[in-house]
């Protein structure tokens, strides 16, 4: 060097003396016109060891070393704790003077380095220069176990944590333990509920700064992170992560008690409450229990009746954001599952699910009170109604309660006479759709249910049902007064009026009464003349088609009533009652004038005209 100008001959350097700011790398350099030269050789000693290495002064607890003793002063504090520099704003503590000094420009909002790419400025050098490496893609710390880089030593220190399994930061009130500083620190606000991040533009408070900063895209609408195999867009990279599963299918976290496999940890963690049973989730208005809180917090819409989602195409509103989704299928007629063993597609997933157990006869679902399985969980708890007999569904303007919501819907249009489905080809109105269906086969001749015992088709299955009695002679319908059995319950009903005198029908021309409104439907045409049964063989026409019926027999010569004492037919069963009469000698209908008595009511009326002339 030379002497008189104490100028560094391996770097060519000037000098000042200003302590360590000479000897780290030249944190602080001088421009040559502003340096005043001393003729202290000192500084340019310290100075000569960046070159040498050399490092005098040695730690006694941790054995590192230093070249300068103002260094090795600061070291120490590491292992005494001591930290002498506080700020007067915050009052936090600091080791160095530096660091403090890095720390008031938080406050202070001083960003003195300047990115010379982009716009960008940091409070600190080293800030700075890892910014930098954005721009040139640097990544200079390697993993030598797995050949990831890094751009921060820091990240690659942490990222080695994940090789050794190493977790030093435990946290003192739960014993967990944590790979990063910082991910403790997160984890103890969930004990203390600390929550200092607020949204500015609503209530919220969150925990950590990522969350604020992802929330906050759910003002601005901002999804940065975009499907390189779809258009779908997405507001957090995790979200993408997941999607991205749904094109490859993978699902790397698997159910360790049974063979399920998850394409999301967070379903893995709600999925293992299906076999511990654990609900976690309480409402505190009526104690029950969930395992989901996404579930609790639909509960609740149960007790304050809140329907937050509404269909912009009609009224409805919707408790739930997935039924409006559905209900907008209606408008749409979009139906996005179809099943790969028939033609049929359905709007709903789980509706899909359920149809696919038709092919499979599946039914998962066991009663534990009968033998009886269900291929629907609901369907299932319907049925055990019909041993616990609840009937929670009750109409406010009868006595009447039901066990189905659909039931005492359809009911409630027997008090307002509601009738909402209409028949296209005769205008006929029916309250329930079902009715329709099975009135549309009128017209179109359907009759889809066949009898196994004969070749008699039904339009209906109950038809059907009553017609096997036919076959089985099966009557459970008794008459509790006079033992009578009946294969009909209608046909009982009808019957008990003869008991109770009863004729709710009323002929509103002449004030007759019946007891059936067939009956009385067949008396009206007296008065209106009509006879819409006409013979096709003759120009015979007939109020009743029961007559039409009996009329046909004389074109057959069908007698199908045949007398037991004798061998005499009959094509009506009336004849064939009046004949039986004449051999047993009843004779029911007697004259209120004379004593005379007839065995059928035709004779006594011809009998009737001699007293009246």
């Amino acid at each position: 060097f030379c002497e008189n100008e104490r100028i560094c001959i391996l770097c060519v350097s000037f000098f000042m003396w200003k302590g360590p700011l000479a000897v780290d790398g030249h944190d602080t350099l001088f421009a040559a016109s502003e340096l005043e030269r001393f003729s202290d050789s000192y500084a340019l000693k310290i100075h000569m060891r960046t070159h040498s290495g050399e490092k005098p002064y040695r730690c006694d607890q941790c054995m590192k070393c230093f070249s300068l003793k103002g260094t090795l002063n600061k070291h120490t504090r590491t292992h005494s704790g001591e930290k002498p520099y506080r700020c007067d704003q915050c009052m936090t503590c600091f080791s160095l003077k530096d660091t403090l000094n890095k720390h008031m420009r938080s406050h202070s909002g001083e960003k003195p380095y300047k990115c010379e790419q982009c716009s960008k400025r940091c409070s600190r050098r080293d800030a700075l220069n890892i910014h930098m490496r954005t721009h040139s893609s640097e990544k200079p710390y390697k993993c030598d176990q797995c050949m990831k880089c890094f751009s921060l030593k820091d990240t690659l220190n942490i990222h080695m944590r994940t090789h050794s399994g190493e977790k030093p930061y435990k946290c003192d009130q739960c014993q967990m333990r944590f790979s990063q500083n910082n991910i403790l620190k997160n984890h103890l606000r969930t004990h203390t509920g600390e929550k200092p991040y607020r949204c500015d533009q609503c209530p919220k408070c969150f925990s950590l700064k990522g969350h604020l900063k992802t929330h906050m895209r759910t003002h601005s609408g901002e999804k940065p992170y975009k499907c390189d195999q779809c258009t779908k867009r997405f507001s957090h990279g995790c979200n993408l992560k997941n999607h991205l599963r749904t094109h490859s299918g993978e699902m790397p976290y698997k159910c360790d008690q049974c063979t399920k496999r998850f394409s999301r940890t967070s379903s893995l963690k709600t999925h293992m409450r299906t076999h511990s049973g654990e609900k976690p989730y309480r409402c505190d208005q009526c104690t029950k229990c969930f395992s989901l809180k996404g579930s609790l917090k639909i509960h609740l819409r149960t007790h304050s009746g809140e329907k937050p989602y509404t269909c912009d195409q009609c009224t409805k509103c919707f408790s739930l954001k997935g039924r409006l989704k559905i209900h907008l299928r209606t408008h749409s007629a979009v139906k996005p599952y179809k099943c790969d063993q028939c033609t049929m597609r359905f709007s709903q997933k789980g509706t899909l699910k359920i149809h696919l157990r038709t092919h499979s006869g599946e039914k998962p679902y066991k009663c534990d009170q009968c033998t009886m399985r269900f291929s629907v969980k609901g369907n299932l708890k319907i049925h055990m109604r019909t041993h616990t007999g609840e009937k929670p569904y009750r109409c406010d303007q009868c006595p009447k309660g039901f066990s189905l919501k659909d039931t005492l819907n359809k009911h409630m249009r027997t008090h307002s006479g509601e009738k909402p489905y209409r028949c296209d080809q005769c205008m006929k109105c029916f309250s329930l759709k079902d009715t329709l269906n099975k009135h549309m086969r009128s017209h179109s001749g359907e009759k889809p249910y066949k009898c196994e015992q004969c070749s008699k088709r039904c339009s209906r299955r109950d038809a059907l049902n009553i017609h096997m009695r036919t076959h089985s002679s099966e009557k459970p319908y008794k008459c509790d007064q006079c033992m009578k059995c009946f294969s009909l319950k209608d046909t009982l009903n009808i019957h008990m009026r003869t008991h109770s005198g009863e004729k709710p029908f009323k002929c509103d021309q002449c004030q007759m009464r019946f007891s059936q409104n067939n009956i009385l439907k067949n008396h009206l045409r007296t008065h209106t003349g009509e006879k819409p049964y006409r013979c096709d063989q003759c120009p015979k026409c007939f109020s009743l088609k029961g007559s039409l019926k009996i009329h046909l027999r004389t074109h057959s010569v069908v007698k199908p009533y045949k007398c037991d004492q004798c061998t005499m037919r009959f094509s009506q069963k009336g004849t064939l009652k009046i004949h039986m009469r004449t051999r047993s000698g009843e004779k029911p209908y007697k004259c209120d004038q004379c004593t005379m008595r007839s065995s059928d009511k035709g004779t006594l009326k011809n009998h009737m005209r001699t007293h009246s002339g």
